[in-house]
């Protein structure tokens, strides 16, 4: 029987905004960025959330979104800082466009006043925002009827109505769905249960069904394969890249030799030590090549190892002291390693300078499952040995065995005859002598 589609008049009611929203009543998180019930949002908390959680967990964002506001309170501190300090503030988040989209979004917003468009279409005109933050920011923070799908609304509803086609090819349908389920009250409530509801209830493993709110329309539960949704089509990550990066360290003041990336392409503006190519068939034996400066370079043990979205990375660091009095080259800077923080660093670059600083080896290979017995040592060629023959042992000796001695057999007592016949007598079986017992003296018996 093929499975019922959206479309399908016999699949039975669907899910209904209502049933959400009182459970989203009941259960909603306490976020940094979230309003409390009945709180007016602020736009811009909405939109740097927004921007912040693009491809990224909540766990991750929290104390970024916490520290960007302390030093960014509002659009115009936001729009009026330098590149390199919003870069600073958001490295570790990964992403790098972003960051760059989102200094480009403040100063468009503020030079328009500071208030950001109130509809959908007009966000999608803002820097780096595409359709699902436009949506996002429209319901959340002003209330628009908009749908806001992610991650996690493609997964709940693809489960609600069996969406048999993969992503990304069901997106448009999958967004159709959604849009007909925002209601024209609190739209807003309803794009963050939707969100909250497949971050806490439909999980991409082992949902809770039983305790979710829409499990009696959810047709893929009815089905029993809420876990094979939504359907996703394979992609083959990228081949594996190596590396070098050059960590120079400058005596005195443990300053280090960094410099900036181009500003198009991976990491975009950032800050690094400086280093190789990434290349699939990078020749390590001859990493000295691109080093920045002459030095007296050390490779350091184990590698750090990284991944990107499209292919993983492993770089062999390389570490030199240098002289107080050395110049950096040119489009490089030494930076006191006290200022470090200061400085946009990825996530990678982090990596690089605390191995750098803190060299580990690399961790032993351990085999899986249990350990394989090694048959015993064999002598070379011992296969190729004929079998050696042993010749038979000796009979054992035959002994003998001597007999037994047989009991002597007692001697027979005479028999009794009674003297008053001189004729044969049949001679009778001797009865069983009993043990007797002295006899006790007693009176004489009268006759």
């Amino acid at each position: 029987m093929p499975p019922r589609t959206a479309t399908d008049p016999e699949a039975g009611p669907g899910p209904r905004a209502d049933d959400l929203l009182a459970w989203y009543d009941r259960h909603r998180r306490v976020l940094p960025w979230r309003a409390l019930a009945g709180a007016v949002p602020d736009p811009y908390r909405v939109w740097l959330s927004e921007v912040m959680l693009q491809q990224t967990t909540i766990a991750a964002v929290r104390p970024y979104f916490e520290r960007f506001l302390t030093r960014f309170p509002d659009i115009f501190a936001l729009a009026e800082a330098p590149e390199e300090a919003v870069m600073s503030a958001w490295a570790g988040l990964g992403y790098y466009s972003r960051a760059r989209n989102l200094h480009a979004c403040a100063k468009a917003v503020a030079a328009a006043g500071g208030r950001f468009p109130d509809t959908a279409e007009g966000l999608r005109k803002l820097p780096g925002i595409g359709a699902y933050t436009a949506g996002a920011i429209a319901a959340i923070a002003f209330d628009r009827p908009e749908a806001a799908v992610d991650g996690n609304v493609e997964r709940v509803l693809s489960r609600a109505y069996a969406v048999e086609a993969p992503l990304p090819g069901s997106r448009p349908e999958i967004r159709r769905l959604t849009q007909a389920l925002v209601p024209q009250e609190r739209p807003g409530d309803f794009a963050q249960a939707l969100m909250d509801l497949g971050a806490t209830i439909c999980t991409p493993k082992r949902p809770a069904c039983a305790l979710c709110p829409w499990m009696r329309p959810c047709r893929a539960r009815s089905l029993g394969t809420q876990e094979t949704f939504p359907r996703k089509i394979r992609v083959a990550k990228g081949a594996l890249r190596r590396g070098a990066a050059f960590v120079a360290i400058r005596s005195g003041d443990e300053a280090v030799l960094l410099r900036t990336r181009a500003p198009e392409g991976l990491l975009g503006n950032m800050a690094e030590p400086p280093g190789s190519a990434w290349e699939p068939d990078y020749d390590v034996a001859a990493a000295l090549l691109d080093a920045p400066l002459d030095a007296r370079w050390k490779r350091l043990p184990g590698l750090v190892r990284h991944g990107f979205t499209h292919f993983p990375l492993e770089l062999t660091v390389f570490v030199a002291r240098v002289a107080l009095a050395t110049a950096a080259p040119s489009d490089m800077r030494f930076t006191p390693r006290s200022a470090l923080d200061d400085e946009p660093l990825p996530g990678l670059m982090r990596k690089v300078l605390a191995h750098a600083f803190d060299p580990k080896p690399e961790p032993e290979k351990k085999p899986r499952g249990r350990p394989r017995k090694e048959p015993p040592p064999m002598p070379l060629l011992a296969a190729m040995e004929p079998p050696v023959s042993m010749p038979d042992p000796d009979p054992r000796p035959r002994v003998r065995a001597v007999p037994k001695p047989q009991p002597k057999a007692a001697p027979v007592p005479p028999q009794e005859t009674d003297e008053l016949f001189d004729g044969e007598v049949e001679p009778s079986p001797a009865p069983a002598r009993a043990r007797s017992s002295p006899r006790r003296p007693g009176p004489a018996r009268k006759r």
